[in-house]
């Protein structure tokens, strides 16, 4: 694989990334655990070394999983990058968010341990804190920087101002944040503005969690325990729309000989020159192999072209979160 510099200041990693959240949690419980590390091993085998994962991806189990995963191979070979202050109860219920200097400290020496790592190569708030100042968070960062446990900033779902307040703290390598064919926010002011800042994005919900993946259907049942049961863009007419939308991009899919997973995965390998890094949350090697496939589809103006018109910027119906979840989102607000 041709690497790609995460930010003009971080590492160089793999074009693409495993994003590992769907290993412990959010899509109705852990997937199988042998078939997990497998295809982390699978991914690591192909060239693949971003990691991407967060302690409250399962309590602390995602963290487990990759230790067990990542036993016996160079450190040295892998990016992990963790993102902590969600807070979780018991039940698995969300509580908020804590990104004090302290809690931040405490939660990355559990996420050394559970990791069974020296460092973290990039670390970073899952979402802003509405209650402590980003510059007390990164600079705090910036402390762990100094001693040698992390590495890196990044940053998830933050808006433009909040960007650069955290940037003239410490320099942000990448901005984790959804970039999907179907979530286009980012375009008019945050994807400038990293490009501005020399930032990468690390993309997330590439597939839009499944939904355009082009294996899912409206008769598929998922537990309450499943965020697409709470999904705007997976209810009712929306649902409807949605997978019309899905059949378009099939038939250029068809075409050109491709799934329809590996044509929306390569738009959004085809949005930055090198600036930005999908995640693709595969549970299975099968996915995983799928997903890889799109490092080989070559997409020119004409295609690009085409897939505008099948589903322009706004053609999605339903917000990418509940309304309660975007209210949490920085990144909303502009």
């Amino acid at each position: 694989m041709q690497h790609r510099s995460l930010g003009q200041t971080g590492p160089q990693v793999s074009p693409l990334g495993l994003g590992c959240m769907g290993m412990s949690d959010m899509y109705g419980g852990p997937a199988d655990r042998a078939e997990s590390i497998a295809t982390v091993h699978a991914a690591l085998d192909a060239g693949i070394t971003l990691l991407d994962t967060g302690d409250f991806y399962g309590m602390g189990h995602n963290e487990m999983l990759l230790a067990e995963a990542l036993a016996g191979r160079p450190r040295d070979r892998v990016q992990l990058s963790v993102k902590f202050g969600a807070q979780r109860g018991p039940d698995g219920g969300w509580l908020g968010y804590d990104a004090r200097p302290a809690a931040l400290k405490t939660a990355l020496a559990y996420s050394l341990k559970r990791l069974c790592t020296d460092y973290i190569d990039i670390y970073r708030p899952a979402r802003l804190d509405p209650n402590v100042p980003i510059e007390d968070t990164v600079g705090a960062i910036a402390d762990l920087v100094q001693a040698g446990y992390v590495r890196h900033l990044g940053l998830s779902e933050i808006g433009v101002d909040t960007l650069r307040r955290a940037h003239a703290v410490l320099p942000v390598v990448d901005l984790q944040i959804e970039y999907s064919l179907i979530s286009r926010g980012i375009e008019p002011s945050i994807l400038p503005a990293c490009r501005e800042l020399g930032i990468g994005i690390t993309a997330y919900g590439v597939l839009s969690r499944g939904l355009i993946s082009g294996h899912w259907s409206k008769y598929r049942v998922v537990t309450a325990r499943d965020f697409r049961q709470h999904s705007p863009r997976f209810q009712g007419d929306n649902l409807d729309h949605n997978l019309g939308l899905v059949e378009r991009l099939r038939t250029l899919a068809d075409v050109r000989g491709v799934s329809v997973a590996q044509l929306a995965i390569a738009w959004v390998l085809a949005r930055g020159g090198n600036d930005v890094v999908p995640l693709i949350g595969a549970r299975s090697r099968q996915r995983l192999d799928e997903a890889l496939g799109a490092l080989a589809v070559r997409l020119d103006d004409a295609d690009l072209a085409a897939l505008e018109q099948a589903v322009p910027p706004d053609a999605v119906a339903g917000t990418r979160y509940a309304a309660p979840q975007l209210a949490m989102l920085d990144s909303e607000r502009g």
